[in-house]
């Protein structure tokens, strides 16, 4: 949520802001209500004035034997008054709040202007894409060859956009899982978590995932609680409403969850394989920060999400999203983009993302300066680290082998027992 002084104090600046990301906001009703919220409160305070100073002389006439029933009735009336403007009040800031709610966050001035991931900045690439010398297959047909991937009958349990992993597939699952987890933890510093996969309505406001974004979102049916589109969303709220000491920032945490997305408004896209689905893995890294080192602390999380990939040897380039590919609470986002040779593209496997306080000012995240009075709000910041699937699509891909078999990266060797090819499986 922007900062609402920001927005009254500085309102060009947010429009041009607004602007360059496409969002067509209309100021017009919020500055209204603003201009009712002051005379609402400016009239409250007078008659709540006038009460009180009623109060203290009704008070003197009854202990001076005067008749205070004239006065004592011109009091009710002004405290049903109050009354009345109180409740007009809270529908006024109800509007206002509903609306600061809607914004997204303005883009940072780096972020370069576009309309689509078209426009996307290039920022650099990593690793040579494989040349093979054989008929190469994508990674879903190469997971069904094998044994390792059964599509159709995990639409059977659950419908469309699932997945079934077996033998050697789930083990190089888990095994990407376990990785990915060792590396954030024993040499990036993060500290891993294992959190709730349902949360309520307030969570997913802290984060920006609600009001704009329901219908992304998997409800529980007869609660107000969501199936977590990503951990990014309770990891980010462990510290909603509290106040932290400068000294124990930056927090960084890391955990592995399923991640459950309706993928409304992706009809026909990505229909087959691993890319879109309705439930996915995915480790997560998440930083909560002071104003002064976020942008920093964005730069290493991307390094933390590289590092993955480079141990894996697989082929990625990364890009500066434009500001039509930006996210809703974020102000400046890489991508992290992987080589899929199946698929002759490169598909995005992480997204690192700085959000500044537009996440903790929505959750109340605040920390304390030494010595300072007020608190101020914390910075916030996210990146997959990486999504699991795509990672293990990735693999299935570049390292399959010319009689159908996969070769198991040198990294993940270990935590697949020793094995160190992926063969048929009946």
């Amino acid at each position: 949520m922007l900062d609402i002084k920001q927005i009254k104090n500085n309102l060009d600046f947010v429009k041009k802001g607004m602007e360059k990301r496409g969002a067509k906001i209309d100021f017009s009703l919020f500055l209204e209500n603003e201009e009712k919220r002051k005379k609402l409160l400016l009239e409250i305070e007078e008659l709540r004035h006038q009460r009180n100073t009623a109060s203290d002389d009704i008070a003197k006439m009854k202990r001076s034997g005067q008749d205070a029933q004239p006065s004592i009735d011109k009091m009710r009336s002004v405290s049903e008054r109050i009354k009345g403007l109180d409740k007009e009040l809270g529908v006024v800031e109800t509007d206002i709040k509903e609306f600061l709610i809607a914004l997204p966050n303005l883009p940072h001035d780096d972020v370069p202007k576009g309309k689509d991931d078209t426009e996307n900045r290039l920022e650099k690439t990593w690793g040579t894409p494989r040349e093979f010398d054989f008929k190469i297959k994508d990674h879903s047909d190469i997971g069904e060859d094998l044994g390792i991937l059964d599509f159709g009958r995990a639409a059977k349990l659950s419908g469309s956009r699932f997945s079934l992993y077996m033998g050697a597939g789930a083990r190089l699952e888990r095994a990407l899982i376990n990785f990915m987890l060792d590396i954030h933890t024993t040499e990036h510093g993060y500290k891993e978590s294992l959190l709730p996969f349902i949360v309520n309505r307030t969570t997913m406001t802290g984060t920006g995932q609600l009001p704009k974004f329901e219908e992304d979102l998997f409800k529980l049916d007869g609660l107000d609680s969501y199936l977590i589109p990503t951990s990014e969303v309770p990891i980010t709220n462990i510290y909603a409403k509290e106040i932290i000491d400068e000294s124990r920032l930056p927090l960084k945490f890391t955990a592995y969850t399923p991640c459950f997305r309706s993928e409304a408004g992706s009809y026909g896209r990505d229909t087959k394989g691993l890319i879109r689905l309705h439930q996915f893995n995915k480790v997560e890294m998440v930083k909560v920060t002071s104003s002064d080192t976020s942008f920093e602390e964005l730069e290493s999380l991307l390094a933390n999400a590289e590092t993955i990939l480079q141990r894996l040897e697989l082929p990625y380039q990364v890009v500066t999203l434009c500001t039509g590919d930006l996210g809703f609470s974020a102000t400046k986002t890489y991508d992290i983009e992987v080589w899929m040779p199946g698929q002759d593209k490169y598909r995005e496997i992480s997204s690192c993302s700085n959000c500044l306080d537009f996440q903790a000012r929505r959750a109340n995240i605040k920390f304390r300066r030494k010595d300072a009075k007020k608190p101020e709000f914390c910075h916030t910041l996210n990146g997959s680290g990486l999504a699991v699937g795509r990672t293990f699509a990735a693999i299935l891909e570049n390292y399959q082998q010319a009689d159908g078999t996969v070769r198991i990266p040198d990294a993940l060797v270990p935590y697949m027992g020793g094995q160190k090819v992926i063969e048929t499986e009946s």
